[in-house]
């Protein structure tokens, strides 16, 4: 069942007077578990729907209409399925005390996976939940595999199922299904010859298995050798040169590296991070393997933009302390073209501690705590990944507030440094990453409307514009 959140303006869903808050039981006669099974179902031209009214009226719509015409209803969110894994490493366990509820959340969610680009285990999902993937073709997911050994799986995620890893990835890529595959790397752990074994076992798997990330564990000052430590800088060198052992014969077999590191590897071993066309088709950017290539080749294609902005007197960069030598790189090809000092301001994370580097991490008190001394004249400039949907830092603290605090300054936030510096708002967003979940809801129904639309057009036609009526069950 699935609640509605939205009615969009002049719809079907209008036309049939349906409410906020009703409920969807069926849709053809098929129960409705979720957002997911609602656009699946929904891709049909010939509808009954089964509603329940917020005051308990029940009642069928039935619609008929072209399948390019949208219904104009939003589900509401659904309910996120949580986690069964007591992870070694998992980054929860390095909350701090006081964090906000929704940082406490152990989501391990197929659904995340294919609408958001979510890592899951599978090790909440029994044959039905795998067949439901294969049946919907919710592809590609994203799987955190970390060791395809069971038993060195088995005691990283601390469930007995994980051990099943190798036979759901068999099941769901002869299914159709296609995979991009994740191993965060605990030194003691999953290294070494375990590493060496699951790159090798997953690209034996075939090439529904799109891709392999390999990320540094990260760990906060609350779970700290407990009992995962950071990986050294000799080790990410190690896991460097396992990742790019396998990189020659996949571009050879398959056109593509395969396997990937992430850019903290890079900075941890101390090596400069590779170029563009080390990623590809930039198949991973948001799972921060190759997001610092991006800034940097994004900076350099736009920097001739950059020029003198009114009533800019100063420019602060803020970022973590990992990204600092980057920024402090630009600083001075920024201060020429804008004609006016650039400041580089590293933050370190108080929140999270010393430990955690990435821009993305951090706080907005912690920022506030950095940036004193802003006046007017400045263009104080945030890193937009630090920025949740709804404009807030990690600790809670909104992007208004603490805007407000640092006034007069200016102060904006970005993912591209020209862009942000300009106030080109839509050329950054077009430049994030963003999120894949309308990508994927849309691949979704034009996979559903394949394997029903053929078949109903030959039984009933073509339909020429939308009918819909309501009537009791």
């Amino acid at each position: 069942m699935v609640r509605i959140a939205e009615v969009g303006a002049g719809s079907i869903a209008e036309s049939l007077e349906l409410r906020i808050g009703s409920r969807i039981l069926t849709v053809n006669g098929a129960r409705v578990r979720d957002g997911i099974d609602f656009a699946f179902l929904t891709a049909e031209e010939e509808l009954e729907i089964a509603v329940v009214d917020p005051d308990g009226t029940a009642f069928v719509c039935e619609i008929s209409r072209d399948p390019s015409e949208s219904l104009g209803i939003v589900p509401a969110r659904d309910k996120i399925r949580e986690c069964a894994n007591e992870c070694v490493f998992c980054f929860i366990d390095g909350n701090p005390p006081g964090a906000r509820d929704p940082l406490w959340l152990r989501d391990d969610d197929f659904r995340l996976s294919f609408t958001y680009g979510s890592y899951v285990t599978l090790t909440n999902l029994g044959p039905r939940g795998l067949q439901r993937l294969v049946d919907q073709r919710l592809s590609p997911l994203y799987v955190s595999v970390h060791a395809t050994d069971p038993e060195v799986r088995v005691r990283l995620l601390k469930n007995g199922r994980a051990g099943q890893i190798l036979d759901q990835l068999h099941f769901l890529l002869e299914g159709g299904l296609q995979v991009h595959a994740q191993a965060v790397l605990c030194p003691g752990w999953n290294d070494g010859a375990e590493l060496d074994r699951t790159i090798r076992e997953l690209y034996a798997l075939g090439e529904g298995v799109l891709s392999l990330s390999v990320v540094p564990v990260g760990l906060t000052r609350y779970n700290l050798n407990r009992p995962v430590r950071l990986l050294r800088a000799d080790e990410a060198e190690e896991v460097l040169g396992q990742t790019e052992s396998i990189q020659g014969r996949a571009l050879a077999e398959r056109g593509k590296r395969w396997c990937y590191a992430a850019d903290e590897l890079f900075l941890i071993a101390g090596r400069e991070v590779p170029g563009a066309g080390y990623y590809d088709d930039w198949p991973l950017l948001e799972n921060g393997v190759g997001a610092l290539r991006d800034l940097l080749d994004g900076f350099e294609r736009g920097k001739d933009r950059l020029g003198p902005v009114e009533g800019v007197e100063r420019v602060r960069l803020v970022t973590g302390t990992s990204m600092r030598p980057w920024l402090a790189g630009l600083a001075p090809v920024i201060s020429r073209r804008m004609g006016c000092p650039v400041e580089v301001v590293e933050v370190e994370n108080r929140y999270f501690g010393r430990t955690v580097s990435v821009a993305g991490l951090l706080a907005g008190a912690d920022i506030l705590e950095s940036v004193r001394g802003s006046r007017r004249g400045d263009l104080v400039l945030l890193p937009g990944t630090a920025l949740n949907d709804d404009r807030v830092f990690i600790d809670g603290t909104a992007f208004a507030d603490l805007a407000g605090r640092l006034s007069p300054a200016r102060v904006r936030s970005g993912y591209q440094v020209v862009e942000t510096l300009l106030g080109d708002t839509g050329a950054d967003e077009a430049a994030a990453t963003g999120s894949r979940s309308g990508m994927a809801i849309e691949a979704l129904v034009t996979v559903a409307a394949q394997s029903t639309g053929d078949a109903a057009e030959a039984a009933h036609g073509p339909v020429d514009g939308a009918a819909a009526g309501r009537t009791a069950p």
